[in-house]
């Protein structure tokens, strides 16, 4: 099942629970993924989709950080039940050995041998890690291990 489908299935269960924090959640993750329908005029992949998830979970980490350091931690914890509920829809985060492979045989394919290569590397790297791994992340890896 897809993850517009799972989406819908569970809004209904949301529905019929009574859940209306989480119900909430996954009505605004299906309104990004319509709006992203919008804007490209045509239904959505499941890449794409990901991609769209993705992004949602990327903002809540940073509104995350932002409240913490305001130390307003009722938000915070809201923010941090909205981020379980989206966790849920993405494909399994890649482990940090596993993303260090990644890195290495990315490196080793293009050859790289210098900082300079590094777009060269994440051209490569993030397709294989979309969704699964933070791109901050892997571009400090990929440094790392250039320098």
């Amino acid at each position: 099942m897809g993850i517009v489908e799972r989406l819908n299935e569970d809004m209904k269960q949301a529905m019929k629970d009574q859940d209306k924090f989480r119900l909430s959640v996954i009505r605004m993750l299906r309104s990004a993924i319509k709006n992203a329908e919008i804007d490209k005029r045509k239904p959505l992949g499941e890449d794409e989709a990901v991609e769209v998830l993705s992004r949602e979970l990327k903002l809540r980490q940073d509104s995350l950080q932002d409240f913490e350091r305001g130390g307003r931690a009722d938000l915070a914890d809201n923010i941090r039940k909205e981020i379980a509920v989206i966790r849920e829809y993405l494909p399994r985060p890649l482990s940090e050995e596993e993303l260090t492979e990644l890195v290495e045989r990315a490196i080793r394919d293009t050859g790289a041998s210098s900082k300079a290569d590094i777009g060269k590397v994440m051209a490569v790297l993030m397709p294989q890690v979309k969704g699964r791994a933070d791109g901050r992340h892997v571009q400090r890896l990929v440094q790392e291990r250039l320098s």
